[in-house]
């Protein structure tokens, strides 16, 4: 169980509906929640024990229960900055109908807990502050990151809300939200989080992210020409880039590394070919190689632009590193995607020695 954020949200407690969701499985949650004084605008949701027991099968049943216009997620770790919900609210007000969500950023509180929550720091700071803004602008997919997501009710209720056997349910809500003509763009406020910081865990976490991420591809490439025409060829483009892109260079990663060290033994490391068209095809590898080593350590690091991170600038060069533990969790998805698809791995919280985040 993880600690749940004291922050206290600058809006009006008479607008407030909070809904605390448990499972009915958490007996020791559930007693200790019992015990506490909420006040009137707070009650508890208890989720019936039912397969799929996933957080979307639960944010869909809490959904009924839900009253208002706009709807925003938060895990129990999770810090907002204060003036969020206030922020989001505004936007939705001035904004056209059509826009259904908005993404705040994601950070960590526990950047420097050690090796691997840099890293980890360092890819939300790339996709948070780089490429999802980039993705809204150009009206791209964009896949939410399954918390501080904020909604209009009525769209989530339209559309059936979330997907309740889909392990990553908020990259598969973004993609449906623009197959159905809605907006979706980013919040300019942060969400402070936990990394997780312990190798295991971090892998069973990433595994059950990968896996969601192949469910949702395969999901909306059932019917391909259906997708193409909903969402254009740009967008279908940008959506096999970025989620076939991540699942196909997650696999391949390591073999990269394998083929290298073969020719590296075999002494053809290299080599110039015997023709024109073998010095092309090697000037093109060479051209990818560094390239796109290049523009993952250059977008990370300007990523951490504006951040209390900028410190972690010079762990960008362990970025391939990092990316091993990455493959090492694709590999784990294809194997549980086969085996126990609709599976959640649970990610334990309250682990940081760092527990307290700056912003409170």
């Amino acid at each position: 169980m993880g600690g749940v954020c004291a922050i206290i949200p600058d809006y009006p407690p008479a607008k407030l509906d909070i809904k605390i969701v448990l499972e009915a499985v958490d007996k020791a949650t559930i007693e200790a929640a019992s015990r506490l004084d909420f006040p009137g605008n707070v009650d508890l949701i208890i989720v019936p024990d039912r397969l799929p027991r996933t957080k979307p099968k639960a944010l869909n049943y809490a959904l009924q229960f839900a009253t208002g216009d706009l709807a925003v997620i938060y895990d129990a770790e999770d810090c907002p900055e204060p003036d969020q919900l206030r922020k989001a609210a505004t936007v939705f007000h001035r904004a056209s109908p059509k826009l259904a969500c908005l993404q705040a950023r994601l950070d960590y509180f526990n950047a420097n807990e050690n090796w691997l929550s840099r890293q980890f720091t360092i890819e939300y700071a790339t996709l948070f502050r780089g490429l999802l803004p980039l993705f809204g602008r150009f009206g791209l997919p964009l896949p939410l990151g399954g918390t501080s997501n904020h909604f209009r009710i009525g769209v989530l209720r339209e559309l059936g809300a979330w997907d309740p056997f889909n392990v990553t349910e908020d990259a598969d809500l973004g993609m449906r939200l623009h197959r159905a003509g809605y907006k979706v763009e980013t919040l300019d406020s942060t969400t402070y989080e936990e990394a997780c910081c312990q190798s295991v865990a971090w892998v069973k976490q990433r595994t059950r992210w990968l896996k969601g991420w192949m469910q949702t591809f395969g999901v909306h490439m059932r019917a391909p020409w259906a997708t193409l025409r909903e969402i254009g060829l740009t967008g279908f483009l940008a959506f096999h880039a970025y989620f076939a892109g991540i699942i196909v260079s997650s696999l391949a990663h390591p073999v990269f590394y394998v083929l290298l060290a073969y020719d590296a033994v075999q002494g053809t490391l290299f080599r110039r070919g015997a023709g024109l068209n073998d010095d092309i095809l090697l000037a093109i590898a060479l051209l990818n190689f560094i390239g796109g080593y290049a523009v993952n350590l250059v977008l990370g690091a300007l990523s951490l632009r504006g951040t209390r991170h900028r410190g972690l600038r010079p762990h960008v060069i362990f970025i391939p590193v990092y990316w091993l533990f990455v493959s090492a969790a694709a590999y784990r998805a294809v194997w549980q995607l086969i085996r126990a698809p609709f599976y959640w791995e649970k990610t334990e919280h309250g682990v940081s020695s760092q527990l307290k985040p700056a912003a409170a």
